[in-house]
């Protein structure tokens, strides 16, 4: 029984070092949405914690600030200025994020309407001067 306890033991602590290794690489990829990488990140978390790890909310907010891609560093510039990191949730963080990422969309989706109606202009005013 001991020798099947220790065993069980070195095997947790073997798949524990492993998602230790996975949470210090791990970074947001070119083109992943924020809220993606947010649930990656959590979903390692919860893991190492499974496996005896004591993580504090800090740990995890702050990692996942630290390696968004470059698109988000306005975002977290924003978050780090008018937040408290030490005191701030895996909630609170993962609610910011959502709200810049919808806030991103929406000019986004603004940007390609206006683009598209000034495409629709200038093709008229050609057309117009092909005729004439």
């Amino acid at each position: 029984m001991k020798q099947k306890f220790e065993g069980s033991t070195i095997v947790k602590r073997a798949q524990l070092q492993a998602l230790c290794r996975n949470f210090e690489i791990l970074h947001m990829k070119k083109g992943e949405t924020g809220n993606a990488y947010f649930s990656r990140t959590l979903a390692i978390a919860k893991k190492m914690k499974v496996y005896g790890e004591s993580m504090g909310e800090s740990v995890i907010t702050t990692k996942t600030l630290r390696t968004m891609i470059s698109k988000f560093d306005y975002v977290v510039c924003s978050i780090e200025e008018s937040n408290n990191l030490d005191k701030m949730t895996i909630d609170e963080l993962q609610s910011t994020l959502l709200i810049h990422a919808q806030r991103m969309k929406s000019c986004g989706e603004e940007e390609q309407v206006l683009k598209i109606s000034h495409e629709d202009k200038a093709n008229r005013g050609r057309g117009c001067n092909s005729r004439g």
